[in-house]
């Protein structure tokens, strides 16, 4: 095993209250899983949910769904626990410095001391390895394109340091799912999934924006860039471009992905998963308050059911 640095427990702020890992976890491994926000599963639904909606809509076009459409949905599930682990892991030894001048994250396992950078090192090659032999039960293309994100995650870090818009490279690298979900069942890719792919991205502005408020005045402190700071108090104005851009993408991929021998009953699930997702955004709006943490936090956590909701959607179109 292991073995931390410090013996020092403390918890980090914006976990969730009485989470598994505080409770159940041994204390040695408590650090570690909390360097991968196993504390925090909201990143990890946001990383999975792209994927689930390219493999729903792939499966929708090409036919029924099978025992393989199983496989590829509960290793989409186990990949992104894993990939998220190894992103954030990788984030952190990047930004260990920058965080520990950060209210909110200076009580992360690396900047407080917790776990050595050699042992988060040691953590993050374990994480991505589990994760590629995931990744080897899929088809060569997948494969292929399963690496290539490897390149979107090790730059996301450091893209708060060069540009006003580290949330537009956080999207590239968080909705290559949808990408991977499509492709899993396709060997291919087309116009649909890029569509689907623009939409998370853009998604992705308007939930990571909104994250962004928590630490507006402590990243202006220590130079951190970000769309919070970029937009300002045009901040709320921007989050409806991003709600409405991304939900009118989410409908042309699934227009372009409608069966050639769709039912109006097809197109009325398709359009509840696209209204459900906008409708849902919509209703985050009218209770945001951008100078509220908390709202903020709220927010940024009740995304997983906006990702949801189009799954309830497609999923029962498969059985048609």
């Amino acid at each position: 095993m292991i073995h931390i640095q410090h013996e020092q427990d403390d918890g980090v702020p914006d976990s969730v209250a009485g989470n598994w890992v505080d409770r159940h976890a041994p204390a040695s491994w408590r650090p570690y899983f909390r360097l991968s926000r196993l504390d925090r599963p909201i990143g990890t639904w946001l990383l999975l949910l792209p994927c689930w909606w390219g493999l729903l809509l792939a499966a929708n076009m090409t036919g029924a769904w099978t025992i393989g459409h199983t496989w590829i949905a509960m290793a989409c599930a186990i990949g992104a626990v894993l990939m998220r682990g190894a992103g954030c892991t990788w984030n952190d030894i990047t930004d260990r410095d920058l965080d520990a001048r950060v209210a909110r994250t200076r009580s992360r396992p690396l900047p407080s001391g917790q776990i050595r950078i050699s042992h988060a090192a040691i953590w993050l090659t374990l994480q991505s390895l589990i994760a590629f032999a995931i990744l080897l039960t899929f088809n060569r293309f997948t494969i292929m394109l399963g690496v290539a994100s490897l390149i979107t995650v090790v730059i996301y870090p450091f893209a708060k340091r060069f540009t006003w818009w580290p949330q537009i490279f956080l999207g590239i690298a968080f909705n290559w799912g949808a990408l991977l979900g499509w492709a899993a069942v396709t060997g291919s890719l087309g116009p649909a999934p890029l569509l689907l792919y623009l939409a998370g991205i853009t998604w992705t502005l308007y939930y990571d924006t909104i994250y962004a408020h928590q630490d507006i005045e402590d990243d202006a402190l220590v130079g951190i860039k970000s769309t919070a700071r970029l937009f300002g108090d045009r901040s709320r104005i921007c989050l409806w471009v991003f709600l409405a851009a991304s939900t009118g993408l989410y409908a042309l991929a699934l227009i372009l992905a409608l069966p050639d021998e769709s039912t109006i009953l097809d197109g009325a699930l398709y359009a509840g998963a696209v209204i459900g997702f906008g409708a849902h955004m919509i209703m985050q709006m009218r209770r945001l308050d951008l100078n509220d943490p908390a709202s903020c936090l709220a927010a940024f956590r009740s995304m997983r059911n906006t990702g949801l909701l189009p799954c309830l959607f497609l999923a029962p179109a498969l059985l048609l």
